[in-house]
């Protein structure tokens, strides 16, 4: 119950980052958010791997997790001015909660242990993003996403780089023996939070509006989507990765691949449909160029995340092909010839109908155990 605690410090910074894209639905808006949300993820799936490893009964652990929820907390609310005035805020807090969370971890195994090894190659490769974090805060706002962007670029190469550095040589993935069953776990509950916050965008958009006939038809178009990727991804996708997860000869190198990176993208996904359900609603008519891009880039990225975790956690040779039809009907709405033709109203029912058959294809295809 103490993980799941934490995890509601996550629920508000999803809505933060999902009401900031909203209110910054440019390129540039959308790199500044898109920094910002791969950071979020980064500190939450961290924790994620430490917790595998530690009691979550135990009351040092719990202070941990306390003291990054504090932390936490106080990073989600500097978000929507994280590139403005409350940059260094922001990186403080984020920086402090990757240097808390692995120097604990250091201590708790040990530092000549394997795994305390491990923790003290993070740790340097996270003091050195740190440095970043805290020069972007410092900087002006207009360099900060560069600053910020390689801060990222660092930690996001880590694990690839298995942590190498001179004179410490590098991690190995029997060092990340996680617990297939918690981090299956945690990720789909990840998955629920950020679910959650669309079902949430949605409801409190339909409250305040007009109960006519665009209105309802988008609340529709927006519920149904999101059931679908609720069934897209739980029906039979995240148990049986968890049994392939359970068999893998190298539970490092799945836990690295298919949880820590390949999730990306599925929880990005939920966050941009949940900005253009509220576009839908909110202006049902013709869209623009930004909106056509959020309508059609959120199951886009969804679909893709989805299709690629499956794809490594099953004997597949290829994506599943629903997945791949999916992705070719979206990318062709995405033409502007397509995409200019139809209102916002109409392309969220359309990306709503593509998930929607994706959703069933999948699920008769496993009825007659083709999948």
């Amino acid at each position: 119950m103490v993980e799941l605690f934490y995890d509601l410090v996550f629920v508000f910074a999803i809505t933060q980052l999902s009401h900031g894209l909203l209110e910054r639905l440019t390129p540039l808006g959308a790199l500044q958010v898109g920094v910002l949300f791969v950071g979020a993820w980064w500190l939450w799936m961290y924790t994620t791997w430490c917790t595998n490893w530690l009691n979550p009964a135990s009351t040092a652990v719990r202070q941990l997790l306390f003291a990054l929820m504090l932390l936490g907390l106080l990073m989600s609310a500097a978000l929507p001015h994280a590139f403005a005035e409350r940059g260094l805020v922001f990186a403080l807090a984020y920086v402090a909660q990757h240097l808390l969370r692995s120097l604990y971890m250091i201590r708790a195994f040990g530092p000549r242990t394997g795994h305390g090894r491990n923790f003290i190659r993070i740790s340097l490769w996270l003091l050195a993003s740190g440095v970043l974090w805290i020069v972007g805060g410092l900087a002006d706002p207009q360099t900060r996403l560069a600053w910020w962007a390689l801060a990222i670029a660092i930690e996001f190469l880590g694990p690839i780089a298995y942590f190498r550095l001179p004179g410490l040589g590098a991690s190995s993935t029997a060092d990340w023996d996680v617990d297939p069953q918690h981090m299956g776990e945690r990720c789909g509950l990840f998955v629920i939070i950020a679910l959650g916050e669309s079902l949430l965008i949605t409801g409190a958009t339909f409250a305040n509006l007009p109960w006519n006939q665009p209105s309802v038809l988008g609340f529709l178009a927006a519920f149904l989507g999101t059931v679908a990727m609720w069934w897209i991804y739980f029906d039979s996708g995240s148990e049986r990765a968890v049994q392939h997860f359970e068999h893998a000869a190298d539970r490092g190198r799945v836990a690295r691949l298919a949880y820590t990176y390949l999730h990306i993208p599925i929880i990005a996904g939920i966050v941009v449909c949940a900005v253009a359900d509220e576009l839908v609603l909110v202006h049902p008519e013709h869209a623009e160029n930004a909106g056509i891009a959020a309508i059609l880039g959120g199951p886009f990225l969804y679909l893709l995340g989805n299709a690629l975790f499956k794809w490594v956690t099953n004997q597949r040779r290829l994506p599943p092909f629903s997945h791949m039809v999916g992705l070719a009907v979206l990318a062709a709405l995405s033409v502007p010839a397509f995409g200019h033709a139809f209102s916002a109203l109409a392309l969220g029912w359309l990306t709503t109908a593509t998930l929607m058959l994706v959703a069933l294809w999948e699920w008769f295809s496993l009825q007659r155990g083709k999948a």
